[in-house]
């Protein structure tokens, strides 16, 4: 439970009344199904809630959850209180210049970026976000969204470099990333591009919040290999348990469910013992850098 919530930020809010509305929701032993027949509400208005996703929460939805689910006075003055700042204040993503590029399920991933201790990301393809130059960002972008005007690549560049202002904060997100040997030697723009991207890497690997491994092709089969995935972890501060995020190119998603977690943590654990530790990882980069 968050404990100074007028100085809180409204993604930390979102976060803590979804997590804390789904904690509810069990205790009282309903289905999401269930909650949406009693209010009429549609299926995915409760799971933006869940998630976290919903920009501003309104006061009423809290309400007639906590009447529903039989909460406490003093729960349903807290969650009240988690409303009350989502809709007294916004994130820096949630701006004009922003909004028409960050879907719903990635304001999801941008509230708990912003709100984590720690982020455990495993990338197959690509370099990570909180990596990436603005050059890459820039091809990637294109590549993957063809109709893309000007301006709204320009705002997703600005949006992706801005994202990674979170390894600079006080305190800094503590960032582990395992990436697959192939996105070093994927020339991405071209190999001036991937020099400048692949030693940008290398210099983000010298904070001491960031630690950088490479699972090489020699490793054979991994557990990596069904595709990308992020954990984030939160500080005792707050009342959040882990929470997964997985993508693709249509959609975005996230997952508290224990086993799942579990399972995604297991596997990130397992690709870092099997890739080599930071310093041959980094030696594997410099190699590549050269080889473009």
């Amino acid at each position: 439970m968050i404990t100074d919530i007028e100085s809180a930020s409204p993604a930390l809010c979102r976060l803590q009344l979804g997590s804390e509305l789904r904690q509810l929701r069990l205790k009282a032993g309903l289905t999401s199904r269930q909650v949406v027949r009693k209010l009429l509400w549609s299926p995915s208005k409760l799971t933006r809630l869940e998630t976290g996703e919903n920009a501003v929460v309104e006061t009423a939805d809290v309400m007639a959850l906590c009447q529903i689910y039989g909460a406490d006075s003093e729960t349903c003055e807290t969650l009240k209180g988690y409303a009350g700042v989502t809709k007294t204040k916004r994130d820096w993503w949630q701006s004009a210049q922003y909004r028409p590029v960050v879907s719903p399920g990635f304001k999801a991933f941008l509230g708990m970026e912003a709100t984590a201790s720690s982020l455990r990301n495993y990338e197959s393809e690509y370099v990570p976000g909180l990596l990436q130059t603005e050059a890459y960002v820039r091809v990637i972008r294109q590549r993957a969204y063809a109709n893309l005007s000007q301006e709204e690549l320009d705002r997703t560049v600005t949006l992706r470099t801005t994202r990674q202002e979170v390894l600079h904060r006080n305190p800094p997100l503590k960032f582990t990333a395992i990436i697959s040997e192939a996105v070093l030697h994927r020339q991405v723009g071209g190999p001036e591009v991937m020099r400048a991207q692949l030693a940008h890497i290398v210099e983000a690997a010298s904070a001491p919040n960031v630690r950088i491994q490479v699972i090489p092709f020699k490793a054979g089969a991994h557990r990596g290999m069904n595709g990308a995935f992020a954990v984030f972890q939160f500080s005792d501060r707050v009342s959040l348990k882990p929470i997964v995020y997985l993508e693709n190119l249509a959609d975005h998603w996230v997952t508290r469910h224990e086993a799942d977690v579990e399972l995604y943590e297991d596997a990130f654990t397992d690709l870092q013992a099997l890739a080599p530790g930071p310093q041959e990882s980094l030696s594997m980069i410099k190699k590549a850098m050269k080889e473009h």
